[in-house]
């Protein structure tokens, strides 16, 4: 099998698993609340509006998921979602982060718990870091490379919002990006631009995930 036709092929079992069911469990303020470590889980990072949301409700094709799961009062905790029934792997919704205006208790607060969870959690296969391609790469968003560096916990760029700039726009975002990731020694060497609004480079994100996820 071509490298092509194995890359169709991945992309046709991510759609046809996210596809079923995929389902809120829980949101976990601290590491001990969290589901038993018994299944690969895949997070997802990003400063805050950067779309995780909606690039999650758009991965699991279920409109308002991330959104129905996330109330007032939950935004410094992860959210937890199962994909697959049984249960395949997890998703896991980090809170955001680049809130300037936060109280320190609050940043201290979702350190810790980012923290504990990089450092603490056997099967995290990967964390995505979304990066808003109107903005690209922030200072706070090379610290949160840095830590996953320090953390030894792969992570891959994904860039959103791509339909919201021209297109000779996007690749120059996407050529610097992946310029800037590859110094990182746990970055995946592979940048996916995406657009939940248009559904623009989802297949491929979901084959992503189910490939890091599975070890493919």
């Amino acid at each position: 099998m071509s490298d092509a036709d194995s890359k169709a092929a991945l992309i046709e079992d991510a759609r046809r698993l996210f596809s079923g069911p995929v389902n809120f469990l829980l949101s976990a303020p601290e590491l001990k609340f969290l589901p038993p470590a018994s299944v690969p889980e895949i997070a997802f990072a990003g400063r805050s509006n950067v779309g995780k949301s909606s690039l999650i409700n758009a991965v699991t094709g279920r409109n308002g998921l991330a959104r129905a799961s996330v109330t007032p009062g939950r935004t410094q905790e992860l959210n937890v979602f199962e994909v697959g029934e049984p249960t395949q792997f997890r998703l896991i919704d980090m809170p955001g982060y680049g809130f300037a205006d936060a109280p320190k208790d609050v940043i201290r607060q979702w350190k810790h718990l980012v923290f504990d969870y990089l450092r603490g959690r056997p099967v995290l296969r990967r964390v995505l870091v979304l990066i808003d391609c109107r903005h690209g790469i922030k200072p706070v968003d090379r610290e949160i490379m840095s830590l996953m560096d320090k953390a030894a916990v792969s992570f891959q760029v994904v860039l959103t919002k791509g339909d919201k700039i021209k297109p000779t726009e996007l690749a120059k975002v996407h050529e610097a990006t992946l310029g800037a990731a590859r110094i990182h020694p746990a970055a995946f060497p592979e940048v996916i631009a995406t657009s939940a609004e248009k559904g623009v480079g989802i297949p491929e994100l979901r084959a992503a995930v189910l490939a890091a996820a599975t070890g493919q």
